[in-house]
């Protein structure tokens, strides 16, 4: 089974998590538009003024994204 990762960007300050639900829309319309496979598209709260917009995708295709879309971050993800 190939490795899942979880590629990130972070938002903050008052209306970050706003702004993280805001870019899962980009998110998936360019996995849309590219016709790439992914997981999941979602957000993940740190605190008040710290969010996360995430995508989870097969590492085969984590190069695509990532030079794509500039994430922040990445990890592997484990079940």
């Amino acid at each position: 089974m190939e490795r899942k990762i979880k590629l990130l960007w972070d938002f903050r300050g008052e209306d970050a998590k706003e702004t993280a639900k805001h870019h899962t829309i980009h998110l998936k319309e360019f996995a849309e538009a590219e016709k790439l496979p992914f997981s999941e598209i979602n957000i993940v709260e740190k605190n008040p003024m710290l969010s996360s917009a995430f995508i989870i995708v097969d590492e085969n295709d984590m190069k695509t994204y990532r030079d794509a879309l500039k994430p922040h971050r990445g990890e592997i993800v484990t079940t």
